[in-house]
């Protein structure tokens, strides 16, 4: 297979050999040439040798022409003024003897008029003591030029080459070189090599060119020099010599010459024309840099922070790499970076990566922008903006950075389309064989056009080389079957293949398998330490899932401050399950409703959801029922079954919103069909009670058995209260017992107490009082107010276990205490009668009131008593006959009966015998001893009704047959 040829290939043209692996080749900006082509030397051109050449060539061009420039032939004050100016625009950076070249062209006895043209062409030219105007310096020196001027037909030439006053003309200036450097001028004969061997105005000559490079060297010209050197090295118009090479660059570096001593550190490095010695190359460098060589001072860098030639000192590389950038350098700006993303000799500082990342990206430097790419992504010293990572990915993957064109995500590349030059890089490379485009391919086909069988097949190629995302892809499809057969033992092995190799995902995933039994035995010890692993390797799904490890003691031991620690450390990373976590450990505090509030933001729908709740109860924050109506209605769109049940009740009972049973029961209705079993159960609740809808038993009863079907406890419960009281279905005793014995097994302490009461009763199964007793205890040790009032009532009556009136007392204060009704009533009768406890009426009135007020029937009859006998209140007859009537219509016996009394007595209300035989009448029917007695009373007497005494003797004897004494008193009168 042919070897893929990366980015660094298209600076270069191949002369020959171009099915090699190491082609001969030449750089298409300078000409270099490689007879062997190595992409590591080939690059080390590009960015090191290519810029730096052409920058001093122009420096040292624009220097020797201030030089050649200057002339004796103006006053002592000119000359001085003129070296003075001269010495100014020299850059400081260069090293050779500029000031006496300067003093010795100044002395120089040449033409003045030529001179004068000439330096007042220079002065135009770099706007000395007069506006700069490139025009009218071209103007003065072709003026020189005409008349013969060597330097000014130099500087012509430079003008033409550079489209400097005047339109580009390389072939003038080829011309214009040669005229100068027929004349010996040096700086021309330079040029004019440099035009030969990069076809400038002229067809190319590597042999013409050597030789001119040649003739200026001897001349002593530094940069022809090192220009020579360069042409021995690469073999540029003459054989290679890199014995040659090397001493050319050891001689212009010996006159100063920083690229050339740069050079040295390179031939030192890598061997050539000398036996390699890391050290003497450190050592050039060294120098170099200490000159202000900003290359060196670079490649210093590089060298401390990989321990080349010198010990590994992070502090250093990271000192070098920031005076480089200081100095512009691109390449160090981009380390920079780096050194602050990982720690590198400096305290991790994201911001600043980000923002060297950002200044060397905007001068092109595909690498920073890549890296910018992956801060905007990430999150890492500014704020996620996948758009804007996405552009910067797509622009480097335009220039052919895989690394980047890797990195495009699915749905960005869906949105380029498959005829986006990004996307046909990417299947170029990947059918190139390029492993990270073949995954991230797969994962355009994975998630974003869904074909999970091609995806399969992308990962498997890949991973069969060794691409380790792609083996934990190829894990993933195997343990969810995309694009195969499910194999969670495949899945398995390949996520263990990637761990080892240390892919933090994999690992993980390694984890999960341990913890959930996916194609191995389960294994929490092993799968705490894979989380473990991951997590200290920043995996922030591992720290999460440590911290649940930690905070249920599972596969080590429970530590709920290390669990925080982890969903805290989790949490300021962004993962909003650990936010949500760390809202449910605090519950009803402000520290819950900001974790909440934060992941929710980030589209968190438990949180979202939790957000509600605070807001509908005023936990962490003010309570705020139309804030919570819009949170759980926002979840509830993108359906969150909880919410959709919150969004209920704020229908059902108007909270947050107008009441709404209707839109209730539809929402209810909604759920269900996605079989949420609560929503179920709700909307069985709905039909049973007529809420939102007609009332339906049957329909009731249905929903309860579908939903008890799939073990909700509830609907278990419910559906035995259908069947022991023929709701929906007929009535079945022993099936109600069944299911509340089966709902109690699970822990339902509303049936353990339906069960008590079929115990209690003989419903369903035998009468066992002692069982009912256990199973009251049972559900009252949970907090169920109904069995903690009837446990009471056990211990008060005796039933299934010794009477105890002081036990029983103590238990209806404990129900009292949270609002149980019976348990108000209860504890009213006990501070009404002289018991266990001391009599306090008073007590016993409030108490008795309490209830009444929440419609509670016995206390309701018995607040009535009260105020008929005056018992903790002033007696009120009329007061009475309300609380007896207001009990009366909801069919209480007790209440009718004294109601009867007041009407046929006249008591607080107008007499009424008739309507007083009426009350006696319905209460007896209720099996109320004394109205029977007293209904015998109005058929003996006539009151209310006619006079009919074989009527009264049957009602005397119904009493009598209860028990009642005056009842059986009156039948034996009536038997004589």
């Amino acid at each position: 297979m042919v070897r893929k040829k990366g980015p660094v290939w298209k600076h270069f043209q191949i002369i020959n050999n171009g099915n090699s692996s190491h082609p001969h080749v030449r750089c298409k900006y300078c000409s270099k040439e490689f007879k062997r082509a190595i992409p590591e030397r080939m690059q080390d051109h590009l960015d090191k040798k290519k810029c730096q050449e052409l920058n001093n060539t122009g420096s040292q061009s624009r220097q020797q022409n201030i030089i050649d420039n200057s002339d004796n032939c103006l006053s002592e004050e000119e000359q001085k003024s003129l070296e003075t100016l001269l010495s100014k625009v020299l850059p400081s950076s260069f090293k050779l003897p500029n000031r006496e070249v300067v003093k010795m062209h100044i002395n120089d006895n040449r033409d003045s008029t030529f001179s004068g043209i000439r330096h007042l062409g220079y002065c135009y030219q770099h706007g000395i003591e007069i506006e700069k105007n490139e025009i009218k310096a071209f103007e003065l020196y072709k003026e020189a030029a005409e008349k013969g001027d060597i330097d000014s037909i130099y500087q012509l030439g430079y003008y033409y080459q550079h489209g400097i006053g005047t339109e580009i003309n390389k072939t003038k200036a080829f011309e214009l070189y040669k005229l100068a450097a027929d004349n010996d001028h040096i700086i021309s004969i330079y040029n004019l090599g440099k035009c030969y061997e990069n076809g400038i105005g002229t067809e190319y000559n590597k042999i013409k060119a050597f030789e001119l490079y040649e003739k200026a060297a001897d001349k002593g010209h530094v940069i022809s020099i090192y220009k020579l050197g360069q042409c021995h090295e690469d073999g540029i118009g003459t054989d290679i010599n890199e014995i040659k090479a090397f001493e050319l660059y050891k001689e212009a570096s010996d006159k100063g010459h920083l690229d050339s001593l740069y050079q040295l550190g390179e031939c030192y490095y890598y061997g050539i024309g000398i036996e390699k010695n890391e050290i003497k190359a450190f050592e050039s460098y060294e120098e170099a840099a200490k000159k202000g060589h900003i290359i060196s001072i670079y490649k210093l860098g590089q060298w401390y922070e990989n321990g080349i030639g010198t010990d590994i000192n992070k502090i250093n590389a990271f000192e070098f790499y920031s005076k480089a950038a200081g100095k512009g350098h691109i390449d160090s700006m981009y380390k920079l970076g780096l050194c602050y993303k990982f720690e590198t000799g400096t305290e991790k500082n994201e911001i600043k990566a980000f923002e060297l990342f950002e200044k060397a990206a905007d001068k092109g430097h595909l690498n920073s922008i890549y890296e910018l790419g992956c801060c905007y992504k990430y999150g890492k010293g500014t704020k996620k903006n996948k758009t804007k990572a996405n552009n910067l990915f797509e622009k480097a993957a335009e220039k052919d950075h895989l690394d980047s064109i890797c990195e495009l995500e699915y749905c960005h590349l869906l949105e380029i389309g498959t005829k986006g030059k990004a996307f046909k890089l990417l299947v170029k490379a990947a059918e190139e064989g390029h492993l990270g485009s073949i995954y991230q391919l797969g994962c355009y086909n994975k998630y974003g056009i869904k074909n999970r069988i091609k995806a399969f097949k992308l990962f498997e190629k890949a991973s069969g080389k060794g691409h380790l995302d792609s083996i934990y892809e190829l894990g993933c499809c195997y343990q969810n079957g995309e694009g195969t057969d499910k194999d969670e033992f495949e899945a398995f092995e390949l996520f263990e293949k990637a761990a080892e190799k240390g892919h933090l995902d994999s690992i993980y995933q390694l984890g999960e398998c341990y913890n959930y039994a996916i194609g191995t035995e389960t294994d929490e010890i092993k799968a705490f330490k894979l989380y473990k692993e991951a997590a200290e390797k920043g995996h922030i799904d591992s720290i999460y899932q440590l911290g649940e490890f930690y905070n249920y003691g599972i596969g080590t031991e429970e530590d709920w401050i290390k669990a925080v620690e982890l969903y805290d450390e989790a949490a300021e990373k962004g993962h909003l399950d650990s936010m949500y976590e760390i809202g449910c450990r605090f519950k009803g505090s402000w520290t819950a409703f900001w974790n909440f509030q934060d992941a929710a933001e980030g589209g968190h729908l438990d949180s979202i959801y939790e957000l509600g709740c605070c807001y509908q109860n005023g936990e962490g924050t003010d309570k705020d029922e139309f804030e919570a109506f819009e949170l759980f209605k926002k979840a509830a769109e993108k359906g969150h079954l909880d919410s959709i049940q919150k969004l209920v009740y704020c229908y059902k009972y108007g909270e947050g919103t107008e009441k709404n049973e209707i839109k209730a029961f539809e929402l209810f209705e909604k759920a269900a069909k996605k079989y949420h079993l609560e929503s179920i159960y709700q909307l069985g609740i709905c039909y049973q009670n007529g809420t939102g809808t007609e009332k339906n038993e049957i329909k009731a009863f249905e929903l309860f058995e579908k939903a008890a079907n799939k073990e909700h406890l509830n609907s278990i419960h419910e559906l035995g209260c259908c069947y022991k009281y023929g709701k929906g279905t007929k009535k079945n005793e022993i099936k109600a017992f069944e299911l509340f014995e089966k709902a109690t097994e699970k822990c339902h302490h509303n049936s353990t107490h339906q069960l008590g009461i079929c115990y209690q009763n003989g419903t369903g199964t035998e009468k066992n009082e002692i069982k009912a007793f256990e199973f009251f205890k049972k559900a009252a040790e949970k907090g169920h107010l109904d069995s903690i009032y009837k446990l009471g009532c056990c211990y008060l009556l005796g039933i299934g276990v010794k009477g105890n009136k002081l036990k029983a007392f103590e238990l209806f204060v404990k129900a009292t205490e949270k609002g149980h009704l019976d348990s108000i009533y209860q504890l009213g009768c006990y501070y009404k009668s002289e018991t266990e406890v001391e009599k306090n009426k008073i007590e016993a009135f409030e108490l008795f009131e309490k209830a009444a007020e929440k419609g509670h029937l016995d206390s309701i009859h018995e607040l009535g008593c009260c105020y008929k006998y005056g018992i903790g209140t002033i007696k009120n007859e009329i007061k009475a006959l309300e609380l007896f009537e207001k009990a009366a219509k909801e069919s209480y016996r007790d209440s009718i009966y004294e109601l009867g009394f007041y009407y046929i007595f006249g008591i607080g209300t107008e007499k009424n015998e008739i309507k007083a035989f009426e009350l006696f009448e319905k209460a007896a029917g209720k099996d109320h001893i004394d109205s029977m007695y007293q209904l015998g009373e109005c058929y003996y007497y006539g009151i209310g009704t006619e006079k009919n005494e074989i009527k009264a003797f049957e009602s005397y004897r119904k009493a009598a047959d209860r028990g009642h004494l005056n009842a059986k008193a009156i039948l034996s009168f009536m038997y004589i």
